[in-house]
C-alpha cells in the first residue's frame, strides 16, 4: 500500500484535488454553472470510490476546502466519510465555485450546439479567454439575489465567466489560502469544480491558454500533486499527459471517462 498521504517525504508537499461526482444536471448534459444542482446516485457512489482509493493509498488530511455548492460539498462530506474522517474542519469558498455560465445556465449542451454550431459551443465552454453570453435578472437562475453571495460585492458577483475570468477568483484563493496552509504543514483536500480545477491545474503545471482548452477533469476522480521545497510541482508517476499530478485509480477507466467529459456537448439524450 503506498503511503504518500500519511508520511510524505521531508520537504515535500502534498495537495489532493477532487471534482465532485455527477450531479443530476451532468446526467442531463446541462449547463450547470451557479446553479446549485444535487448529486446522483452515480455521484455520490462516485465520490464514496474518490474516498476508498485515497484511504487504500493511506491519505489522511487536516482541513478540507470546497466551494458553497451542494454537489461539492456532498462529494466532501462523503470522501471524508469514507476515509473516516469526519471531524476533518470543511470550509466553504465562493472562488471555488464552478465557472458562470451566464445566458447558458440550465440549456441542454448537445441542444445548444446543434443551434449555435460545435465551434461556437467549443469555443464558450473550453477556451481560456471567451465567455458565454451574459445573463441579468430576469433570468431563471440568477444567482444575485441568493443570501449565500449576499456578502460580495457587486463587482464580484459574476454575469459570465471565461477560464480566464475564472482564474482571476482561484487564483488568489491559492496563494491566500491554500499555499500558506500547505506550507504550514497541513495535508489539504479540495473539493471543487471542473473548470474551478482546471484553473488551478492551469496555474501549477503551468498550462498554455491553448493547451487548455483539452484538459477535462472526470467527476469523484481524486487528483493528487505534491511539491518541492521552492514550490515545484514534482512529477508523479502514472501522470497523464500535460498535467505532473497523478489521477488515483484505474487509469484506464479513468482515461475512458475523461473522454465521456470530452464528448458532452456532442451527446444526445
Amino acid at each position: 500500500m503506498r503511503k504518500a498521504g500519511a508520511a510524505a517525504a521531508k520537504g515535500v508537499k502534498t495537495l489532493v484535488l477532487c471534482r465532485h461526482g455527477q450531479s443530476t444536471w451532468n446526467l442531463e448534459n446541462k449547463f450547470t454553472g451557479w446553479v446549485d444542482v444535487p448529486l446522483t446516485p452515480l455521484g455520490i457512489e462516485e465520490a464514496k470510490k474518490g474516498g476508498q482509493v485515497l484511504k487504500k493509498e493511506g491519505f489522511e488530511f487536516d482541513i478540507a476546502y470546497t466551494s458553497v455548492l451542494k454537489r461539492a460539498i456532498k462529494t466532501c462530506w462523503t470522501v471524508l466519510d469514507e476515509l473516516d474522517q469526519q471531524f476533518v474542519p470543511v470550509q466553504k469558498e465562493w472562488r471555488l465555485n464552478e465557472r458562470h455560465y451566464g445566458a447558458l445556465s440550465g440549456l441542454n449542451k448537445a441542444e445548444t450546439t446543434a443551434k449555435h454550431g460545435e465551434e461556437k459551443v467549443t469555443l464558450w465552454r473550453r477556451s481560456f479567454d471567451v465567455p458565454p453570453p451574459p445573463y441579468d435578472s430576469s433570468h431563471p437562475y440568477y444567482m444575485g439575489n441568493d443570501r449565500r453571495y449576499a456578502h460580495l460585492k457587486p463587482s464580484d458577483l459574476p454575469l459570465t465567466e471565461s477560464t480566464k475570468c475564472t482564474m482571476k477568483r482561484v487564483l488568489p484563493f491559492w496563494d491566500a489560502v491554500l499555499k500558506p496552509t500547505i506550507d504550514a504543514g497541513q495535508r489539504v483536500l479540495v473539493v471543487a469544480h471542473g473548470n474551478s480545477l482546471r484553473a488551478l491545474v492551469k496555474h501549477i503545471d503551468g498550462i498554455s491558454d491553448e493547451a487548455i482548452v483539452a484538459l477535462n477533469i472526470p467527476t469523484g476522480v481524486p487528483l493528487v500533486y505534491q511539491f518541492d521545497e521552492k514550490w515545484n510541482p514534482i512529477p508523479q508517476e502514472g501522470r497523464m499527459s500535460g498535467m505532473s499530478g497523478r489521477y488515483v485509480g484505474d487509469l484506464k477507466a479513468i482515461a475512458a471517462e475523461i473522454d465521456k467529459v470530452a464528448n458532452q456537448a456532442k451527446k444526445k439524450n
